[in-house]
């Protein structure tokens, strides 16, 4: 049984500020791509209580609601972009993601659900029951999304609402799995998942001017990139190292990568198990190896 202890949340920037009392009576993982656009992850992992547990405490004057079907609606933080609790009065529950919530949560992930529309770059190693779409009792079915053909060569993306749209060339320079607290707070996940390409490589297809860029102000570089229109997490640009990080969740075709590691391990959330073989690091990865010189 979960606990029935109050939990404190908050946005990555600390605009918006809530808490919630248990007990949690349910944690899942969801996998449908219209999570996967919202958060920019693999997958969005959510626990629910009373509404009655509930309150905001600060900042709901920024908070950004989008309709994303007509069964639901996801908020966002206007000012960083994280993704913020949902309130289903009409079942008298709080819909909360768990990675920005402190302390132990007294629960774990029960369940994955539409594993059907789950992310080709992405694997499901642990043991938990799989839901091709929603488990029978939530009576709610699939939204179709549009498909987008894949390109040779071209890997595509988009934002939750499909306002903004995207595509890069060639291959990534790498892809990672980040467990560090900015990371899960920013993307209110159990860890992003982002692609690094050179910036040559990218053009936005459209909605550019709909991408709020926000820069984390204590930090050298970490910043977040998402849609005004839907909180949506779209791709960051960063001209003065002249790369791009794509949140993995966007993306509408494989770009043919994997996470080549998990990275600051020692922060990751105390409910989320890595389960797969993909090496581990408890801080930041070593610094790739000086080119040797050659002999004259």
């Amino acid at each position: 049984m979960a606990d029935a202890h109050t939990h404190t949340g908050s946005c990555l920037c600390g605009t918006v500020r809530y808490e919630v009392t248990g007990p949690f009576n349910a944690m899942m993982s969801c996998h449908c791509s219209m999570c996967r656009k919202h958060h920019g992850a693999a997958f969005a992992t959510y626990v629910a209580a009373r509404s009655t547990g509930f309150r905001w405490l600060s900042g709901e004057d920024s908070i950004l609601c989008y309709r994303s079907s007509e069964q639901g609606k996801r908020y966002t933080c206007t000012v960083c972009g994280s993704v913020l609790p949902v309130l289903m009065q009409e079942h008298g529950l709080a819909v909360l993601p768990a990675a920005p919530l402190e302390g132990d949560l007294g629960i774990k992930p029960q369940s994955h659900l539409f594993v059907g529309s789950k992310a080709p770059w992405y694997t499901i190693t642990d043991t938990l029951p799989q839901h091709p779409e929603n488990p029978p009792e939530f009576a709610s079915p699939a939204v179709e999304r549009p498909k987008v053909d894949a390109r040779p060569g071209i890997t595509q993306g988009s934002c939750l609402c499909g306002e903004i749209a995207f595509e890069i060339t060639g291959e990534p320079l790498f892809m990672w799995n980040c467990h560090c607290t900015r990371c899960r707070r920013a993307r209110s996940a159990a860890h992003t998942t982002n692609v690094f390409y050179k910036l040559d490589q990218f053009r936005w297809t459209r909605g550019e001017a709909l991408a709020v860029s926000y820069k984390l102000p204590e930090a050298q570089f970490y910043g977040q990139g998402f849609c005004r229109t839907c909180g949506g997490k779209v791709p960051r640009p960063s001209p003065g190292r002249g790369i791009v990080v794509v949140p993995a969740g966007c993306l509408d075709t494989d770009p043919g990568a994997r996470a080549s590691g998990h990275l600051f391990t020692n922060y990751k959330a105390s409910w989320f198990e890595i389960t797969d073989s993909v090496t581990q690091y408890p801080e930041a990865p070593p610094p790739p190896p000086a080119p040797q010189a050659r002999p004259s």
